[in-house]
């Protein structure tokens, strides 16, 4: 496949965590109000989409390493079309928290099989250059997501919001369909045996550089995590601001998170990956420092507002386009024989870690302000200590020993 239409196709299959998300968070209190739930309720749609998603990771990545890439995917975006729309119909909510688990089990198939890909076609540095690229695109489809989940919120309702989800997954499905190659090099037959899979997860995980870059990504994810799982509260009810004035600034936070992608594909070009992700942590952490600063000493004062919770942001997602794609790629690099089987790990402990938080935040949103605050610290303390030291240390996917 020509290089140009595998970013294409990387950028609509990372592209799909997002909009899953994205359009659905401008319209988490009119789903509230609308199905009568509880706050602990509204962050479980969230939490249990992304506890299937991480999950079913394990069971698809060796399912890729055995028939391939191409089944995979055609059948995970066949049934996520479908739990889709259970979420446009679902009247309560536990329908539709049972709907979004369905979802999040099969975008496991469309982001496990997108970074393992990667690997199939590219070699550490460059793989980390396409998955810049291919996140840029993410990038440029959370621009879209937010804004125009606010917009249909506001004027014809949530449901119509998650129609859309529904047919962008449905045009991703169609695209895959016809223009997808298979990229697994070699099937391995003993992929789905339970002594080989249990060793192949123990070595894995047994690997330093798997460790590091996979707790690099991890911890970046899931501080963006915590400004998705609590922002539209703090925006719209905290703030006051509408549902359309919420989308826009979440689509400049996209902007900065492309931004971060150019700049680090730039650094990239001209050094290490050790070297690009520890410049990008100093961003990271004087977002996450200078937020909690702000939040906690003038938040009380009649001109704070969305400036100063978004100049922090950008900070931090300018580093976060920087951390993602290094760390993604680089933790599967090491597996160019399992790489379905480490990606589905990688997205699994992301997952899990974005599942915690999420209990944590659902009971400790009070003040959604504060809790935004100390989990971004929080996060981008963790970011600063991995990449300016495990990173250093074990951050070497090119130095690694072929399999």
């Amino acid at each position: 496949m020509p290089r140009r239409r595998v970013v294409l196709l990387l950028a609509l299959l990372l592209g799909l965590q997002a909009v899953t998300t994205d359009l659905y968070l401008p319209a988490l209190p009119a789903i509230q109000d609308s199905l009568g739930a509880s706050m602990g309720q509204i962050q479980l749609t969230l939490t249990a989409l992304l506890l299937a998603f991480g999950l079913s990771q394990l069971v698809w990545g060796p399912l890729s390493d055995r028939f391939g890439r191409r089944p995979i995917l055609l059948w995970g975006m066949s049934a996520y079309v479908l739990a889709s729309l259970a979420c446009v119909v679902a009247p309560g909510i536990d329908a539709l928290i049972a709907a979004r688990a369905v979802q999040g089990v099969a975008m496991g198939a469309a982001v496990m099989a997108a970074r393992a890909i990667v690997r199939d076609l590219f070699q550490p540095h460059e793989g980390a250059q396409v998955m810049s690229q291919a996140l840029t695109g993410l990038g440029v489809i959370a621009c879209t997501c937010a804004p125009v989940g606010g917009l249909l919120g506001d004027w014809v309702g949530w449901r119509w919001a998650l129609l859309s989800v529904t047919l962008f997954g449905l045009l991703t499905l169609i695209l895959l369909a016809f223009g997808y190659r298979e990229t697994l090099p070699q099937r391995r037959a003993d992929a789905l045996h339970w002594q080989s899979l249990w060793r192949s997860n123990l070595e894995i995980l047994a690997h330093p550089t798997f460790r590091t870059w996979c707790a690099l990504s991890s911890a970046s994810y899931l501080g963006l995590f915590t400004f998705l799982a609590t922002s539209s509260f703090v925006f719209t009810q905290q703030l006051g601001y509408s549902k359309t004035v919420y989308g826009l600034l979440m689509l400049t936070m996209s902007l900065a998170y492309i931004l971060g992608t150019f700049w680090g594909r730039w650094m990239l070009r001209r050094t290490s990956m050790r070297r690009t992700v520890a410049s990008a942590a100093v961003l990271t952490l004087a977002g996450g420092v200078l937020l909690a600063v702000l939040a906690h000493g003038a938040s009380d004062q009649p001109w704070y507002g969305a400036w100063a919770v978004m100049g922090p942001v950008y900070l931090y997602m300018m580093g976060h386009g920087v951390h993602q794609p290094c760390g993604q790629s680089a933790a599967v690099a090491p597996f160019a024989l399992k790489a379905g089987t480490a990606s589905a790990l990688n997205g699994f402990l992301m997952m899990l870690g974005a599942f915690f938080m999420g209990d944590w935040l659902g009971r400790h949103m009070e003040v959604p302000l504060m809790a935004l605050a100390h989990g971004l610290l929080l996060w981008s303390a963790v970011i600063a200590a991995l990449a300016w030291t495990a990173v250093q240390r074990h951050g070497r996917p090119v130095e690694v020993k072929a399999e």
